[in-house]
Order: structure tokens, then C-alpha cells, then sequence
């Protein structure tokens, strides 16, 4: 929220800096090695990633492991590794894997510490990857199309028409990705019946949702799919039988690198707990077992499944963010963070709609109060972010690292900004630079030592907050643009 950050006068803000220029002085061990180092030359266990505050997951966007919901980032796999991330104090960092036949190779490469995306547990990959405790079991099962007058024959007519056993897919052909545990079972499964099934191998791009929607229409006559979401696809197509299976119940869990033994040790803790206390059942039933709120988020056009929106307001943030020079997904990010997309919100401060202007802001932008509408409640919050941008123009050239420092004074005021930027000038950091430069100090700014410095004319203040407030917004921006498979122009 805005606190208090109108009443911060730009007067102000310009008198106290030039206190910038202050005689500097070392404060030693400040700046230690890098958050995160080189993901190809450190093998990282669960130390490093605490080091670095952030667990990143290597998934894919389906409407089981991760996708973006009405702004919101959901699905199996990231709620229950957020959950996991929180209760050690880290960030959850999704990656969105473009060709699911790379996910083991970026594991292995340090890409990711944790690859969870549906993932069977073979002994082919136990050479290569630790797995946790099972997450749960499932079967593989064949994905056909029924035939097209399906509705008007009766059960046994149907089932005459459909393959009910694999010795019936001898000298068929079956689509699947070459790195999925599939092409391997039906590799087996060829040799188990004494015919040759015709396994066609799909691009490490094509996901299994994807190959089902394949079948739906005609384009191929079979893939294969785990049960669970084989079941929950099913929903949207209503020509498809997945009633064969082709497999023995498997299992299912999270892999990580077998020099990650510490996070592998971790991870199966948590998830013992988290079993007996009946969490896990709870995700799970919310994301395979309600196929109704499935439909509804996979063709809503607020999700990344399909529509590919992150807000009703998009066109407007997308036309005042061109006013800031900011990738609009960033803004959007920002505004969730202010309001959830939510133009009736209201704080205890005062501050109200989708930007959460206080009533003083909105008359110093001469906005009406009366009927705030979602366009002139974005464009109040433009123009303060424009006129702290300029400010900080002056001496802040690097743009990535203004826009934080924007972000920041858009939650706290810009004189608590710039008391913590005189701060690190006189110990002898960049007062231009965010991380482990001003935003130490803003962090610090609660502390009397700091805050009753003659250079502070802001006084105390809670810096966590607009610290989290920026880390936040950059988490929710990443995964905005990981979803909708852009690249960062911003990064934390």
C-alpha cells in the first residue's frame, strides 16, 4: 500500500539531496559473494539455494503444474513447492521449460533445483536423478478418439469399436515426446505383445495436453497419459476414452540432482508431514478432482492455458505503461500486488481502487474522487511514478535499477528512498545500485543507529516492507512473463 508516502513533499525530497555527496567511509563484509552464483559451474545443494533465498522449479505451463489464473500464479506443482519454499523462508523461482525432452539436462546443469512436473520415477532416471517420496501413484492409459456416431451407440458397441487392450496396438501408431516415461513403457509394452507398436516421436515442445487435444480433433489417432491427467483433460472433450490402461500403478514424485542430498533429504521430510497432516490430498483435490473449477480456469480468457489475459484491464495498463517505458506485465504486476485487479479496494489508510491513491495524491493529480474510475486510478499512479522517475533520472542512469528504486518509493515514499541512498554514499556503497546497496540500508532504516544519523531526514522507517513490496512484484512480473513466454526486461 501507499503509506504514507504522500505525504512526502517533492520539495523535500530535493533539498535533502544533495546530503548524497557525503564523505565515505568502508563498512567491511557488507557485500559478500553472490546471491546466486553460476548455475553451470556450482553444484547446488540446499545451503546454496538458503544463500541465495531462492528454490527455483523447473515445470512446465499445463493446467495441472503452473499457470497463471486472474494474475495469479497456480497449479499442483506450485502450490505445494511454494508451500515447501515458504516454510524454509524462500522464494519460489518457476521456470517454464520450453522443451520438456531439456528438463533432466537443466537439472543437471543447475538450471533448476527441483524438476516437478508430473514426473514418473523409472529406474532409466534413477541413474541420473534422486527422487523424493511419492507425491502420489497413477497409471498410464490410452488416449483414443471415439468414433464419430460414439452418442448414438449403445456400451458394447462402443466398446466394440474402441482398442481395449495394448495386444491391440500392434501395427498402430502412438504419439509421445522421445523424453517422456511413455515412449519408454510402449518401448517395452512392443516387446511384451510380440507386435510392433509404431511409436512416433512429438516435439519436446508438445505437452501431453496437448497430444490429447491432438486426438479430440482428428489430427492423431493416440497418445498416452498419466490417469490423473488424463481424467481432468477429458473434461474439455467429450470424443476422447481413456479407459485402457497400459501400465501397473506408478508413481509419481519431484527430482533433484543426486549431488543435492541435503534438498532431496528436505523435501521428503516436508512432504512426510504434510501427508499426515492431509495437505497434500487437499492440492491434489483441488487441482485433478474438481474437473468443474479446472474447465472454468483452462478456458478462461484470464488464464494462461488459453486466453492468455492477466487482467480485465490490460489495454489500460498496457497504454500507460508505454507512458513509463515499462514492459506493461511489470505495471500489471505492480497493480496486483496494490489491489488483486480489484477497483472497489479500499485500505485503512485511505488509499482506494486499483492503484491505491490516497485522497491527497488524487487532488495533487487533480483526479475526481467522487466515481473513481479504473483508468484515472491507473493514470494517478502513472503519473507518480513518472515524476519519481524523473527525480531519480538525475543520478540513477541505469533504468532496471531506477524502476526498483520507483517501486519502492511508490510503497514508502521517496524520502525514506532517499535517506537510504545517502546512507550507503556515506558507508561507501552505490547510492545508485538497489541490491546490497540502498536496499541494506532501507532495511536498516528501523534501526536508531541509522535512522537518527543527522544525514536522515526522513526519520524511522519499516523498510521490509517496501523491500518485500519490490521482491514481490518482480517474483509476480517473472512469472507473468515465464507463463506467457516472454523474457524479463526487469530482473531481481
Amino acid at each position: 500500500m501507499m503509506w504514507k508516502r504522500y505525504k512526502i513533499l517533492f520539495g523535500l525530497v530535493f533539498l535533502v539531496s544533495s546530503l548524497i555527496e557525503v564523505k565515505k567511509c568502508v563498512l567491511p563484509g557488507l557485500l559478500s559473494s553472490k546471491a546466486v552464483a553460476d548455475s553451470n559451474t556450482e553444484q547446488r545443494d540446499l545451503d546454496g539455494i538458503k544463500k541465495s533465498k531462492k528454490l527455483i522449479v523447473l515445470t512446465e505451463n499445463s493446467s495441472t503444474s503452473y499457470f497463471i489464473y486472474k494474475g495469479q500464479p497456480m497449479g499442483y506443482e506450485y502450490e505445494m513447492l511454494n508451500s515447501f519454499a515458504q516454510s524454509l523462508g524462500l522464494e519460489l523461482d518457476v521456470v517454464v521449460v520450453k522443451n520438456l525432452d531439456n528438463i533432466f539436462q537443466m537439472l543437471d546443469s543447475c538450471q533448476g533445483d527441483i524438476i516437478a512436473d508430473n514426473i514418473t520415477i523409472t529406474n532409466k532416471r534413477r541413474k541420473d536423478v534422486n527422487f523424493t517420496e511419492p507425491l502420489f501413484t497413477t497409471r498410464q492409459v490410452l488416449v483414443q478418439r471415439k468414433p464419430d456416431n460414439w452418442n448414438k451407440l449403445n456400451p458394447q458397441q462402443l466398446e466394440n469399436a474402441l482398442v481395449k487392450s495394448p495386444l491391440q496396438l500392434a501395427d498402430r501408431q502412438v504419439y509421445v515426446r522421445k523424453g517422456s516415461s511413455f515412449f519408454e513403457r510402449l518401448k517395452d509394452l512392443s516387446d511384451e505383445i510380440g507386435g510392433k507398436i509404431e511409436v512416433i516421436e512429438t516435439p519436446g515442445s508438445q505437452s501431453t495436453e496437448e497430444l490429447i487435444g491432438d486426438v479430440a480433433k482428428g489430427k492423431i489417432d493416440f497418445t498416452v497419459a498419466d490417469e490423473n491427467i488424463a481424467h481432468l483433460v477429458a473434461t474439455y472433450y467429450d470424443n476422447i476414452d481413456i479407459s485402457t490402461p497400459i501400465s501397473f500403478p506408478q508413481k509419481i514424485a519431484w527430482g533433484v540432482r543426486r549431488s543435492s542430498p541435503e534438498l532431496l533429504n528436505a523435501l521428503n521430510e516436508w512432504i512426510n508431514i504434510q501427508q499426515k497432516k492431509g495437505y497434500c490430498d487437499v492440492v491434489f483435490a483441488k487441482y485433478f478432482m474438481d474437473k468443474k473449477s479446472a474447465w472454468d480456469r483452462a478456458n478462461s480468457q484470464y488464464s494462461s492455458l488459453s486466453g492468455g489475459k492477466i487482467s480485465p484491464y490490460d489495454d489500460l495498463i498496457k497504454k500507460y505503461s508505454a507512458k513509463l517505458g515499462w514492459d506493461w506485465r511489470l505495471l500489471a504486476a505492480q497493480i496486483f500486488q496494490e489491489s488483486q485487479f480489484n477497483p472497489d479496494a479500499k485500505s485503512w489508510s485511505g488509499a482506494f481502487g486499483l492503484m491505491q491513491l490516497l485522497p491527497t495524491t488524487a487532488a495533487h493529480y487533480n483526479i475526481d474522487t467522487t466515481n473513481l474510475s479504473p483508468e484515472a486510478s491507473i493514470a494517478g499512479g502513472v503519473a507518480y511514478l513518472r515524476e519519481v522517475d524523473g527525480y531519480f533520472a538525475k543520478s540513477v542512469t541505469d533504468k532496471k535499477e531506477r524502476i526498483l528504486f520507483d517501486l519502492a518509493s511508490y510503497n514508502v515514499g521517496a524520502g525514506h528512498i532517499v535517506d537510504a541512498r545517502n546512507l550507503a554514499g556515506k558507508y561507501g556503497l552505490d547510492p545508485n545500485k538497489w541490491e546490497n546497496n540502498v536496499a541494506y540500508f532501507l532495511l536498516n532504516e528501523s534501526q536508531p543507529k541509522y535512522y537518527n544519523d543527522p544525514i536522515v531526514s526522513f526519520g524511522y522507517c519499516r523498510g521490509q516492507e517496501p523491500y518485500q513490496y519490490v521482491k514481490e512484484i518482480l517474483n509476480r512480473y517473472s512469472m507473468y512473463c515465464s507463463a506467457q513466454g516472454y523474457e524479463l526486461t526487469v530482473k531481481n
